[in-house]
């Protein structure tokens, strides 16, 4: 066999090994990536409803309500154009409250229209604010 059909070959079979090795990363990383949404795209169905999600906004003021164990909490989150339910049980974080910008993960539960949140993450000082929720408030 000629040089430059071996090395022909060897350029496939390397272009067919990096190929190979991006499709096994990206299809495992599909199983773990986690989507953002609005509360009005949540309300509009724009998302599938069996998958994790997260969803962020302000906190409603008023809303928040403890069940009487105190470990459960309802809270309303806003982008100003619609507001969503929020069920969650667990220790909120510190900076949790009235007017905060925070992102809940979970699941919606369509029965009740309300998204039962596995994790609450709020945002870190007071100058901070996720790109994607100061985009959906100016708006």
């Amino acid at each position: 066999m000629k040089l430059k059909y071996k090395r022909f070959n060897f350029l496939i079979i390397f272009i067919l090994a990096i190929a190979s090795t991006i499709f096994f990363v990206l299809k495992a990383l599909e199983e773990k990536i986690v989507f953002f949404y609005s509360p009005t795209e949540i309300l509009n169905k724009d998302v599938k409803l069996n998958d994790t999600i997260r969803v962020g906004g302000l906190v409603v003021d008023n809303s928040i309500v403890y069940d009487n164990g105190g470990l459960e909490v309802f809270f309303a989150i806003t982008d100003e154009k619609n507001s969503l339910n929020i069920s969650y049980k667990g220790i909120l974080p510190d900076l949790f409250r009235e007017g905060q910008g925070i992102v809940a993960e979970g699941n919606i539960d369509t029965a009740k229209n309300i998204f039962l949140a596995q994790k609450v993450l709020a945002k870190h000082d007071e100058n901070y604010m996720p790109p994607e929720i100061e985009k959906m408030i100016r708006n």
